[in-house]
């Protein structure tokens, strides 16, 4: 097994896996006769491909038990699929670059309780990683025809010892 360390997260480092939504970096529109706060377009979603449609879902993720292994990863090539959390907590992401069609080294992100993530259409990435005690988040992502989901597992598993 190979330790796999938590980095910080910023939109930087995660710009090649994606978008990070992120209200204090959004364009803050006062709306509703100023009642109302708009962050602007976090994300955008690629989810029409090959007639696909966008749908919004919640996810009520078990927490996971640490050291916890990463022992496959998972793409969506007819989709994004964005993640925002509900529950006030923090959360894992873990992803990776594309090595001739499938998943290369890991890497993980502690993703603070405020943030989400939209994971690009065809990224290499690990199912949600809730901490601590269930947790829900809104997903937006695609329904339609076709395959849009491959699943590859390591053939030596990755560790996250501690979130």
């Amino acid at each position: 097994m190979q330790e796999l360390e938590l980095e910080p997260l910023t939109a930087e480092a995660f710009a090649p896996f994606g978008t990070v939504m992120d209200a204090g970096a959004a364009e803050r529109r006062l709306i509703n006769e100023g009642t109302t706060e708009r962050f602007h377009a976090l994300a955008m979603a690629d989810t029409e491909r090959g007639g696909g449609r966008t749908i919004l879902s919640l996810f009520r993720g078990q927490p996971r038990a640490f050291p916890y292994e990463i022992r496959m990863m998972e793409r969506h090539p007819l989709g994004s699929q964005a993640f925002f959390p509900l529950s006030n907590r923090d959360w894992i992401a873990v992803v990776a670059p594309d090595e001739d069609g499938r998943p290369g080294e890991p890497r993980a992100f502690s993703v603070p309780r405020d943030i989400g993530l939209q994971y690009g259409r065809n990224v290499w990435h690990h199912p949600l990683i809730a901490v601590g005690q269930v947790c829900q988040f809104l997903v937006v992502d695609r329904e339609g025809e076709g395959n849009n989901l491959e699943e590859i597992g390591y053939p030596t598993p990755y560790v996250i010892t501690k979130p």
